[in-house]
């Protein structure tokens, strides 16, 4: 017969669970994946014998740590999963609103900038850097996630941090960016070329969220030589906030969305564009059409 946790197992668990989200979270820069792990180790927990258990706090960060690597390692396996993976929580707001806290959080130091440079690091790498360097996990213990020994983790975490420290971050959504942003619409709206190019990094990737899928372009003379698509048939459009990033909304004549575009900024260019044109993705923004 399969053990029922008690009472106060229970009650002990929904008093972790917040950080247990958070810890899912910041390894895997999707609120929906973390729901999954955080429910995962619940099942879990469900099934063992709590006896066996001298430190709960220990043990489900231990079981969320190894669920969430399972999952980094099925997205490198497949990589074409990912694309897409910064925007899978679309949070879009007024440019000019005031940021809830979430949107706070997602534009703040475990936001769409470090997600990137945490994009760049192998599943272990990523792991062990989440763990010590944001939640304080002994090392001894992320060994045990990672199946090395405590000095071979405490290597890895060491060569994740200097790599996040050695990255250059996409900008937040100031000033700067905000010119760059425009910059691009205005080249792209009047079709010139060479003024696209010099605002886009010759590495630029462009993702377009699609109704059949994702589609990725790379390299700055591809995607300008695409850019018509940015002016489309949008008879609004209004400067907004994507994931604390800055991006534009566009409306059809009959208030109906028709894309939304996020920009990411490195150093005065754009180094990546993620476009969703998905009408299902797009009906889940409670943002209204400009008068």
């Amino acid at each position: 017969m399969t053990p029922h946790p008690s009472g106060l197992v229970t009650e002990a668990f929904e008093a972790q669970r917040d950080r247990l989200r958070a810890v899912a979270y910041r390894v895997l820069g999707s609120h929906a994946d973390a729901e999954d792990v955080v429910q995962e180790a619940w099942m879990r927990l469900v099934r063992q014998d709590e006896a066996t258990i001298a430190n709960l706090a220990g043990w489900l960060t231990t079981v969320v740590g190894r669920i969430s690597l399972d999952v980094l390692r099925a997205r490198q396996a497949h990589p074409e999963a990912a694309y897409g993976q910064q925007f899978a929580d679309l949070v879009v707001t007024p440019a000019d609103a005031p940021a809830p806290d979430e949107q706070a959080v997602l534009a703040d130091s475990v936001g769409l900038a470090l997600l990137v440079v945490l994009d760049s690091l192998t599943p272990s790498e990523r792991l062990a850097f989440v763990l010590h360097d944001m939640f304080a996990v002994p090392f001894r213990e992320i060994a045990q996630i990672l199946g090395k020994t405590a000095g071979a983790t405490k290597m890895i975490a060491s060569r994740a941090r200097r790599k996040v420290q050695a990255t250059d971050r996409p900008a937040g959504p100031g000033r700067e960016h905000q010119e760059v942003v425009r910059a691009f619409r205005a080249a792209a709206l009047s079709g010139d070329f060479e003024a696209l190019l010099r605002v886009l990094d010759p590495d630029v990737k462009l993702t377009v969220d699609t109704p059949g899928g994702i589609v990725v372009t790379l390299g700055a003379t591809e995607v300008a030589a695409g850019a018509r698509m940015f002016s489309g048939e949008a008879a609004r459009h209004r400067p907004v906030l994507v994931n604390g990033v800055p991006g534009h909304m566009s409306w059809r004549a009959d208030g109906t969305p028709l894309s939304v575009i996020a920009f990411t900024v490195a150093q005065g260019r754009i180094t990546g564009i993620h476009i969703v044109v998905d009408p299902a993705t797009l009906a889940s923004i409670q943002l209204p059409a400009p008068a």
